[in-house]
């Protein structure tokens, strides 16, 4: 499972024009599904994401996750954060979860981390979205957990 991070003073998502999700300051994930995902890459994608320290203490380190900070989190899902790009000059999205398997770890992947932080804004599943932000630093990490075996 892949989680593409930013650290944003503000975003949003729309879906046909209409604002769907938005945050202030927080972070933006665009999640990734892959094949072998299941419940645990969720679960634990979701206390990484959390715990992730991106954002500045008093001395400008890093040492504040979006949870000290008291921030929001805006989680869009992009299946073609799983392509394979190694070869050619078109992405193959073999390595991609199956649309239903990725929505329901989509959904299980919303739904952990809304207990663990609050709040939490989405974008839609499977819509051709919009995405605006504001990325504060500019400050991007792809965390990635891999599937267990």
């Amino acid at each position: 499972m892949l989680g593409l991070i930013q650290r944003v003073t503000h975003a949003s998502v729309a879906v046909a024009g209409s604002v769907v999700g938005e945050i202030g300051p927080g972070l933006l994930l665009f999640l990734g599904v892959q094949r072998g995902d299941g419940p645990a890459e969720c679960d634990r994608l979701a206390r990484k994401v959390v715990s992730y320290r991106v954002f500045s203490d008093s001395q400008g380190r890093m040492n504040k996750c979006v949870v000290d900070i008291a921030g929001s989190i805006l989680v869009v899902p992009q299946f073609t954060l799983a392509a394979d790009t190694d070869k050619g000059l078109r992405p193959s999205f073999a390595s991609a979860a199956q649309p239903a398997l990725a929505e329901s770890l989509y959904r299980r992947f919303i739904a952990q981390l809304e207990m663990l932080h609050q709040p939490v804004a989405t974008g839609v599943f499977g819509a051709d979205m919009q995405v605006s932000l504001c990325n504060d630093g500019p400050v991007t990490f792809l965390l990635r957990v891999p599937p267990t075996v």
